[in-house]
């Protein structure tokens, strides 16, 4: 850059698919990379420990201000800073506001933008779309543990919440699984209109799969299945109404995906369950940051592990961190046939991490408008 002269690249959606965002493979191979940089420490995010999911803003459920929001579902905005070192070397941010009313006018729930910024002297260095970025690299990190703890002969998928986080999990599972053969759908129902909808997907999508099955049960959807994918919008605070999972449907040596709510009994936790998290740092800071128990604002199931050890009832060392896997400081697997509860909690370095790579795509490939912010700043 030359500066004080300061260009920046805007990104639009249609110039973020044909900058790479959609690459699922090159997505977990970049995930993979960012969890071995995290391991190792070159990265920042925001919070007392520098390792918070982002700021966030709620509205009160009540207002004298008649302009004034008031709360609903999924009714936030949303900071999310980071930096990543590597060969990313990048400073970022990525913004959002959520609303599920946003249906009612042809919107997604959220509406989401990255900035990249240079690390030294904060200036833009693009501005991109980020809801295709920010889907694929959900469902990239749980690619990387689809990749590393599924069984490899694994032939077939359970979907809990067949919404757009779920087909990017899937584009994942395939990509490294490509041998699954059938899928299980749940929905809020046999016949909700998003299960109906996933089912063509899957079959116009990914035509080697060939039992798609609407089912009208968690259990359903768990039996038979190597890997269950649970990422339903379920509303938060009361915990008797997350996705409930019981031991004896699941089949020995499953793997659960959780970006979402998702609920054990607490003796299989403790005892049986072999709980990864993709980065237990970020845990803590949720549990240090929420009140408690925090499982009830976050309902990841590593959350309320956080929320059993404060409890005294866990150890710290029941839960392991998938950089000290991917590291080598850990086994992949601790026994055979183990039943892997995996949590997925989104971090902003992800996001940077792919950014950057769609960033320099895009700049390679002379995609996107230049646009400048200034050629002399007025107030330097």
């Amino acid at each position: 850059m030359n500066y004080p002269k300061v260009d920046f690249l805007y990104l639009n959606e249609q110039d973020m698919i044909a900058a790479g965002v959609k690459d699922m493979a090159r997505c977990i191979d970049t995930m993979e990379e960012m969890f071995r940089l995290l391991k190792a420490g070159d990265y920042r995010m925001g919070g007392a420990n520098g390792n918070s999911h982002g700021c966030m803003m709620e509205f009160p459920k009540e207002s004298p201000f008649p302009n004034m929001p008031v709360d609903g579902p999924d009714r936030r905005f949303m900071a999310m800073p980071a930096y990543l070192g590597g060969k990313f070397d990048m400073a970022g941010v990525k913004w959002y506001g959520s609303n599920m009313e946003n249906k009612k006018k042809g919107l997604p729930r959220s509406i989401l933008m990255l900035t990249l910024n240079d690390k030294d002297t904060g200036a833009p260095l693009a501005y991109m779309s980020a809801n295709i970025l920010s889907a694929y690299r959900t469902g990239a990190v749980p690619g990387v543990g689809i990749k590393h703890f599924a069984h490899p002969d694994s032939s077939a998928i359970g979907i809990i919440g067949p919404g757009v986080m779920s087909k990017t999990i899937l584009a994942a599972a395939m990509a490294v699984r490509p041998g699954i053969k059938t899928i299980k759908i749940k929905g809020s129902s046999p016949s909700s209109k998003s299960a109906k909808e996933f089912a063509r997907f899957t079959e116009e999508t990914y035509p080697s799969i060939s039992n798609i099955e609407i089912v009208g049960t968690e259990e359903e959807a768990v039996r038979d299945c190597d890997i269950i994918c649970i990422a339903t919008s379920s509303p938060t605070g009361n915990i008797e109404d997350y996705p409930y999972i019981k031991e004896s449907w699941i089949k020995p040596g499953a793997l659960f995906c959780c970006p979402a709510a998702a609920r054990f009994d607490d003796d299989f936790i403790l005892h049986r369950a072999r709980t990864i998290a993709d980065n237990t740092m970020l845990y803590e800071a949720w549990e240090e940051e929420m009140d408690f128990p925090a499982y009830e604002t976050i309902p990841i199931p590593a959350v309320h592990c956080m929320d059993l050890i404060t409890e005294g009832r866990m150890k710290a060392s029941q839960i392991d961190d998938l950089g000290d896997i991917l590291t080598g400081k850990i086994p992949t697997h601790r026994k055979d046939n183990e039943i892997i509860v995996y949590s997925i909690g989104g971090m902003p370095v992800e996001d940077v991490a792919w950014g950057t790579v769609v960033y320099k795509n895009a700049l390679k490939q002379g995609i996107g408008t230049r646009l400048n912010l200034w050629d002399q700043p007025a107030l330097a």
